[in-house]
């Protein structure tokens, strides 16, 4: 499970990560235990470097089609305090 203090925005500028129509994801706590109870195994997806099945499942694509824009890819992560 992931800790629910912690929150990734990973998103490609020009609004396409790779050959997807998806521009990144966003991804908390639940991201991994939304996945597995729609029967995703998030780990075995990160290893093969394709999260992109579990952040479809758990509604946590970002996408925002063709920007006309490529400044660099972004990562964001807000961590609460205890």
């Amino acid at each position: 499970a992931g800790s629910e203090r912690i929150t990734i925005a990973s998103l490609a500028t020009d609004g396409s990560d790779g050959p997807t129509d998806s521009a990144g994801g966003l991804v908390d706590g639940a991201t991994v235990r939304l996945g597995e109870a729609s029967g995703l195994d998030a780990g075995a997806m990160l290893r093969r470097h394709d999260a992109y099945p579990t952040l479809r499942a758990t509604g946590d694509l970002l996408v925002s089609g063709p920007t006309q824009t490529n400044v660099n890819d972004l990562i964001f992560v807000w961590v609460e305090a205890e």
